[in-house]
């Protein structure tokens, strides 16, 4: 199921959307804006794993990894 919405968007990024889609590198607007919130979501699910891992204090060759990946993306993480 899907819902229809309307969202108010620059220009600039309006632009880029029409071009992409005239290059084929998207089937349609809403592909292509499906596609970047679903990558978003995405990350904003391994932000939540990796600040999961860290502060449960994951034991192994990864933590170095783990604490890298929470401070990189700290400043960007979505609002609950």
């Amino acid at each position: 199921m899907s819902t229809q919405i309307a969202v108010r968007l620059p220009d600039q990024l309006v632009a880029f959307l029409d071009r992409a889609v005239a290059e084929g590198l998207a089937p349609s607007r809403a592909a292509l804006v499906t596609s970047a919130l679903e990558r978003e979501l995405r990350r904003h699910l391994a932000e939540q794993d990796a600040q999961t891992l860290r502060d449960q204090g994951a034991a192994d060759e990864l933590d170095d990894l783990v604490v890298w990946s929470t401070d990189q993306h700290g400043q960007n993480t979505l609002v609950d």
